[in-house]
């Protein structure tokens, strides 16, 4: 059985464009630009539905994230990797026609570097986490998320974009 830094990851370019194609250990060794997918997924009252990460986690082990999300497969559309990524981390499926484009973002420090293009979904099924990648699940009003993320341990990476969520 093959561990989880055996895994394809595709290496970007800052516009998204593939360059090669390495383990996931490389990348994280290396900090190399690799894609990204990321979905908020928002309740019908207004509320962001935001959860804890594992502890086990190779990134930001027990940091709160706003965002549903991870790495595609390699040759995995954005869609796919978006819907299968909220399947295997809340429990909740979706169909491409709901997932609401917000765009393509890049993101470097020191611990990641990403291009990924990032998704919203509104609904209010039940979170259930399946795989084992979150701990803890919380809904928060949208107005005060930024608040929230103050007082609050919370993935660096993206933390710089909570002020777009603000709508």
């Amino acid at each position: 059985m093959s561990s989880v830094g055996d895994e394809l990851v595709e290496v970007v370019d800052k516009a998204g464009a593939v360059q090669r194609v390495v383990t996931r250990a490389e990348m994280r060794r290396d900090n190399l630009m690799h894609r990204n997918v990321a979905v908020f997924l928002q309740r019908t009252d207004g509320r962001l539905v935001v959860h804890q990460r594992a502890d086990w986690k190779d990134v930001y082990p027990s940091y709160w994230d706003v965002a549903f999300g991870g790495v595609p497969s390699v040759g995995e559309s954005d869609e796919e990797a978006a819907i299968r990524e909220l399947a295997e981390e809340a429990g909740v499926t979706v169909s491409p026609e709901v997932l609401l484009d917000l765009g393509v973002r890049t993101q470097a420090n020191a611990e990641v570097c990403w291009c990924g293009r990032f998704f919203a979904v509104q609904t209010d099924a039940e979170v259930r986490p399946a795989d084992g990648e979150v701990q803890q699940i919380d809904a928060i009003p949208l107005a005060q998320v930024s608040a929230w993320a103050v007082a609050t341990l919370v993935c660096p990476d993206i933390a710089p974009l909570l002020g777009e969520l603000q709508v």
